[in-house]
């Protein structure tokens, strides 16, 4: 087996044996879904490891499966799976795909169904070699072109979007590799912060609404990029600047070459990467995660203030604001729930049914903590909230006196349609229940969500630079369902269509 650097030793050396998720359990259908993270090096020797590292680092924005696809001499050699990080690359495995260049996915499945046929990088051979694609985010108009491409002649492997780009890189006539993914791109319309590669170079290339978060890096001298700064963090890489929306990076052995080949577009940053997805330990969009977090809940304290005793988190993505809430409003902040971190993603229930028992098998609160407590419960957000009745529920069964419920996000009344796999809008329960109606539900003494303006606030930006339409259904592109009715249409009626970013 290859001997690694010391560094790179030393650092896999302190990874716990198993990365187990961060979040709360909830329910299969009440939770907004991370999306995907990507990772990519160019120039390394130890590309396959730097690739797990920063997979490992990026582990809480796709929980279902990963993947990494390094080159040797020019020929892709892939290492897939389902599972976690930790479970799918052991050393031997790693060994199998050593090169000097190499990018990695996680993933979790906004689009096609969860089957190793959609874990990503995917593959292929094509007339000018071999090719692979690691994509985050949802593009909106895949099921149109996909159906295009088929009456082409197209044959597909996997249900996932992302496949479609690598048809119609295929296809183009273009001279150069970064050329023929431009052309694709722009066909395309929706969220994509991705890596593309072949045998000599990677593609880094960001949607021109900048909807996702993309970051280069440098390493031992040679390039990095990856969707957050704490997958750069775990290497020892420097940070170097966030890969700019509309910009296409040649990543190759003489160097970097950016290029903007779109129409210049008002950047629609995702602003639920700073209430949920992103670690709070990166930067994104030019700012601290956890310091937006944490302006969340101090603005939140600010707007719905409340006699009470305590402050809580629903842990752990939640304690940021809830330290904010915590900091602003004067009250102590304790940990009154108690995670086990030992548990994996699936368990055997009892036959016998345990009430609440997909919620406490991780999650039990610490009685000494809530009983004859007033609490200030406080939540990033409420999707269709059986998972925090559930929690509520079991606050008040360990005597805690009040439950004021704090949501640091306004609420989610619309799917998201870039990368985000939000259920159904008619399951969301803000889409069908007033504030007043969803804390009789949720049966707590009061209840209260951060408004739109003070999450802009928090988040420091410019209001008309963030997608907001998971709160307020102003979506920054047409929906799936606009293109597909759009698809039918043209199927009978000889029309010009003008296409986004072109």
């Amino acid at each position: 087996m290859t001997q690694l650097s010391p560094n790179l030793q030393q650092r896999m050396n302190a990874l716990p044996p198993v990365y187990q998720p961060r979040r709360v359990p909830r329910d299969a259908d009440d939770v907004v879904h991370d999306e995907c993270g990507v990772f990519g090096v160019l120039g390394h020797p130890e590309a396959a490891t730097l690739a797990y590292l920063g997979l490992y680092a990026l582990q809480h924005r796709g929980q279902e499966g990963g993947g990494i696809v390094c080159a040797d001499e020019g020929i892709l050699k892939v290492q897939r799976g389902l599972g976690l990080v930790a479970d799918i690359f052991k050393p031997h495995k790693l060994e199998r795909i050593q090169g000097a260049m190499g990018i990695g996915h996680v993933r979790y499945s906004t689009f096609g169904s969860s089957d190793l046929k959609n874990v990503q990088p995917l593959v292929v051979d094509y007339k000018n070699g071999s090719m692979a694609v690691a994509h985050n985010g949802n593009l909106v108009n895949a099921h149109t072109l996909r159906e295009e491409l088929e009456q082409q002649g197209s044959i597909f492997q996997s249900s996932t979007d992302s496949e479609v780009l690598l048809h119609l890189i295929s296809r183009s006539g273009c001279g150069s590799f970064t050329e023929a993914v431009i052309e694709a791109l722009q066909r395309v319309i929706g969220a994509y912060s991705l890596l593309v590669m072949n045998g000599e170079e990677i593609v880094a290339a960001r949607d021109p609404l900048g909807i996702r978060p993309l970051w280069l890096g440098r390493y031992d001298g040679v390039p990095v990029v990856a969707s957050e700064t704490c997958a750069l963090d775990i290497i020892g890489a420097e940070w170097e600047r966030e890969v700019e929306p509309g910009e296409v990076v040649s990543i190759r052995r003489d160097g970097l070459v950016s290029a903007k080949p779109f129409l210049p577009a008002t950047p629609k940053q995702c602003i639920f990467e700073y209430v949920y997805v992103a670690r709070p330990d990166s930067v994104i969009f030019g700012r601290s995660v956890d310091e937006v977090r944490k302006e969340q809940g101090r603005q939140l304290a600010r707007l719905h203030p409340v006699d009470a005793d305590v402050v809580m988190a629903v842990p752990d993505s939640s304690n940021p604001a809830a330290l904010g809430y915590a900091h602003e409003s004067g009250l102590p902040f304790d940990m009154g729930f108690i995670r086990n971190h030992y548990v994996g993603r699936t368990f055997i229930e009892p036959d016998q049914g345990i009430r609440d028992f997909g919620v406490k098998i991780k999650l039990n609160p610490a009685r000494s903590a809530v009983s004859g407590k007033r609490i200030v419960l406080v939540d990033d957000s409420v999707v269709r909230g059986t998972t925090a009745l559930k929690i509520i529920k079991m606050l008040y069964r360990c005597g805690a006196k009040e439950v004021h419920f704090r949501v640091a996000s306004p609420p989610i009344t619309h799917s998201c349609f870039y990368g985000i796999d939000t259920p159904n809008r008619h399951k969301l329960i803000a889409h069908n229940m007033s504030v007043d109606e969803i804390a009789e539900y949720l049966q707590v003494d009061s209840l209260a969500y951060l408004t739109i303006p003070a999450l802009i606030e928090a988040a420091g930006g410019d209001p008309e630079n963030f997608c907001l339409a998971c709160f307020n259904g102003d979506y920054p592109t047409p929906t799936p369902d606009q293109f597909a009715r759009n698809h039918v249409m043209s199927r009978h009626v000889d029309h010009s269509t003008e296409v986004y970013g072109r």
